[in-house]
């Protein structure tokens, strides 16, 4: 009788006991990890534990501080980088092999580029009364020499240019003969007396260009070329109205020049007033290319003076250098058939004109 009892009890117990071992073992698999009890504010372990989290926040707080100054005075110093420094494989592999030790390569102070190109300084001490001339030729230029040139090359064909030009560039031949005399060198003078009768005669007036053919070279010297071969080098710069860059020295070489200006003693002002406007627009033609660099420039006006700057130094020295060096020059400073020297009693309305 007993036995009956204690069979369903004890099978009752056991199943207990196994439902409660799985459910032991499912709440450790399932239950998310244990979180930390906080005490309260006002105990004293609360207190213990703000004050210790306290000090490791001033202690990082202080550390970084002197970290970073240790970092710069490192710099400062001369210290290199972590990652330009060779590594311990590189130093064993130049100890074992006797390879010589390995160099830290540092971009910015590299010895083998070469040295910064050393720009010349332009003499320019009357800056600020030149830009406000620059303004106004600009101006001048935007709203009547550009549209001209403009208008001119739509209209007129190539031939015909080239022909205006020509003519132009031979009546500058006698005042090049001239110079090339005063400045010592008579076998250009007389290159210059053949290409003006070569030109006039079987160029008909110098429309075209035979002696070009004939291996006869075309320089272009005017007096302002000349004082600066004498010795006058340095000279200041200065925007003229109406006239362009200049120089002190070739605004002078334009007083020289004017009496031997083929145009100017013409007395038909209709006929003179006609070829002098002509002649401007021809040379604003030719330089419409170098609009295109004016364009993208930051400061048009110093674009504008070293450029002229440049040019005209190397017309007054350039032949005394070595011949190829005219070829290291850009393109729009080199005198050549393509892009002959313009005469410098030309009276230019912009301020980019030689």
């Amino acid at each position: 009788m007993n036995q009956h009892r204690l069979l369903p009890r004890a099978a009752f117990l056991a199943a207990a006991l196994f439902a409660s071992g799985c459910a032991h073992q499912a709440v450790t698999q399932d239950a998310p990890p244990p979180v930390a009890v906080v005490a309260a504010a006002d105990t004293p372990a609360a207190q213990t534990a703000e004050s210790q989290t306290a000090e490791s926040t001033v202690d990082a707080n202080a550390q970084a501080p002197i970290d970073a100054s240790t970092q710069t005075a490192e710099v400062v110093a001369g210290a290199e980088p972590a990652s330009l420094q060779p590594t311990d494989a590189e130093r064993d592999f130049a100890a074992i092999y006797g390879a010589p030790e390995p160099q830290v390569y540092d971009p910015i102070a590299d010895p083998n580029l070469p040295e910064p190109a050393a720009l010349p300084q332009s003499y320019d001490p009357w800056e600020k009364y030149n830009r406000r001339v620059h303004r106004f030729n600009d101006v001048v230029d935007r709203r009547v020499a550009k549209p001209l040139a403009t208008a001119y090359v739509k209209v007129v064909p190539r031939p015909v240019r080239l022909g205006v030009s020509n003519f132009f560039n031979n009546l500058g031949q006698p005042v090049s003969a001239v110079n090339a005399l005063l400045q010592g060198k008579p076998k250009q003078a007389g290159q210059s007396i053949g290409r003006f009768l070569l030109n006039s005669t079987l160029g008909i007036g110098g429309l075209f260009d035979p002696a070009t053919s004939a291996k006869l070279p075309n320089k272009s010297e005017d007096f302002g070329q000349t004082l600066g071969v004498w010795g006058w080098k340095k000279s200041r710069y200065v925007e003229l109205p109406l006239f362009g860059p200049r120089t002190v020295r070739d605004a002078l070489g334009m007083a020289g020049d004017a009496p031997l200006s083929p145009i100017r003693p013409i007395e038909e002002d209709k006929v003179r007033v006609f070829l002098q406007g002509l002649q401007l627009v021809n040379v604003r033609t030719q330089l419409l290319s170098v609009d295109r660099m004016r364009e993208g420039a930051a400061d048009d006006y110093a674009l504008v003076r070293d450029a002229w700057l440049q040019r005209r130094n190397y017309q007054i020295s350039g032949d005394r250098a070595d011949s190829d060096d005219e070829a290291a020059l850009p393109e729009y400073l080199q005198n050549n058939e393509d892009n002959p020297t313009v005469p410098i009693d030309a009276i230019p309305v912009i301020p980019g004109s030689p």
